[in-house]
C-alpha cells in the first residue's frame, strides 16, 4: 500500500501511534507499505512549535528530519501541479491549504492518506483511513 501522513499521523506515528487504528498501524508495520509525507508537514510542525501547540525534544528542524530518515519515508516535493490540484479539489473542502496540498498530492500520486482529520476522512474525493 501507498501512504501519505498528514502531519498529525506524523506527530501520532512518533509519539503517540496508539491513536493511529490497528489496522493503520499494521499496514504501516509492512515492509511492502510506501510512505510519502509532504515538506509542508514540516511548516505546520513549526508553526505548532512556535505557537506552543505541539512540544518536542528537540528544535523542530532536526526532529523533523530524524524522524523522516528514521522511518524511511519519502518527500514528495510540492509543485505546480499539486498546488493546482489543491485549488481545484471537486466538491466543497475545507480551506486549510496544508490539508488542501497533501490531500491534493495524495490524489495525484494515488496515495491514502492517514489522518485523524475527520473533513479529510469524509472527503469522497480521497482514500483517506485514521
Amino acid at each position: 500500500m501507498r501512504l501519505i501522513l498528514d502531519t498529525c499521523a506524523i506527530l501520532w506515528s512518533v509519539a503517540d501511534p496508539e491513536k493511529l487504528s490497528a489496522h493503520t498501524r499494521e499496514i504501516l508495520n509492512l515492509d511492502s507499505t510506501e510512505v510519502f509525507i509532504s515538506p509542508i508537514s514540516s511548516a505546520e510542525i513549526a508553526c505548532g512549535v512556535e505557537r506552543k501547540r505541539i512540544e518536542l525534544d528537540r528544535h523542530w528542524k532536526v526532529w523533523f528530519r530524524y524522524f523522516v530518515k528514521l522511518n524511511g519515508w519519502q518527500m514528495v516535493p510540492i509543485d505546480l501541479d499539486i498546488t493546482e490540484e489543491a485549488y481545484s479539489l471537486p466538491e466543497s473542502f475545507h480551506q486549510d491549504p496544508a490539508d488542501r496540498l497533501i490531500v491534493a498530492t495524495a490524489r495525484l500520486y494515488s496515495l491514502v492518506v492517514v489522518t485523524g482529520d475527520k473533513k479529510i476522512l469524509d472527503y469522497p474525493h480521497v482514500n483517506a483511513v485514521c
